[in-house]
């Protein structure tokens, strides 16, 4: 069953976080409970989200799954690629969220479009700077939490950012997202997620 790409995303931020031992952090780096796995994207990302406004290439969007407010920076891809080509794969998206509730603000997390290969890690690239992301099931987020809002900053004055991962069946992809509009698109769900 597909569900809405607003309850798959927040499903998928919800993910445990890994166990490895981290530098100290803030409250927003904290382990998370766990909930359900994301289902495959919706072919429709607006799908239960309240469009707050289209700037450039990302989306700004707030929704209240499970009764507890969440906004969220929406972006696609505007060029794929994998090895082999042709196999199929579900949309991917990247997103960055504020979960007032939960004290997380712009956490960064990536819908692949399809299972990860158990135990990869997939990568971010921002300008000259990796990121790496561990991943469960179709989702990823920052390996190190303390890089994040690095991570967040770099993609505010960047142009573009290249994820990388491989699926369960071995094919390696590329997905290269625009980042023009995601410093407003930010700056439009911290107004509405304080």
């Amino acid at each position: 069953m597909l569900l809405s790409l607003t309850s798959a995303a927040f499903a998928q931020q919800q993910a445990p976080k890994p166990a490895a031992p981290k530098p100290a952090a803030p409250p927003a780096a904290a382990p998370k409970p766990a909930a359900p796995a994301a289902q495959p994207a919706a072919a429709n990302p607006a799908a239960g989200a309240t469009l707050l406004g289209q700037f450039g290439d990302w989306g700004a969007y707030t929704a209240n799954p499970g009764g507890k407010k969440v906004c969220f920076a929406l972006g696609k891809p505007n060029a794929s690629t994998s090895n082999p080509s042709g196999r199929p794969r579900d949309p991917a998206f990247l997103f960055v969220s504020t979960r007032p509730s939960e004290k997380v603000k712009e956490e960064v997390s990536v819908i692949i479009g399809y299972p990860f290969k158990p135990g990869s890690e997939a990568a971010v690239q921002v300008g000259s700077t990796n990121f790496a992301l561990y991943t469960q099931n179709d989702g990823a987020w920052i390996k190190n939490a303390a890089e994040e809002a690095r991570m967040v900053e770099s993609m505010k004055k960047g142009a573009d950012a290249v994820v990388k991962g491989e699926s369960g069946r071995g094919t390696k992809t590329t997905d290269t997202f625009s980042l023009k509009g995601l410093d407003q698109a930010l700056t439009r769900i911290g107004q509405e997620c304080k």
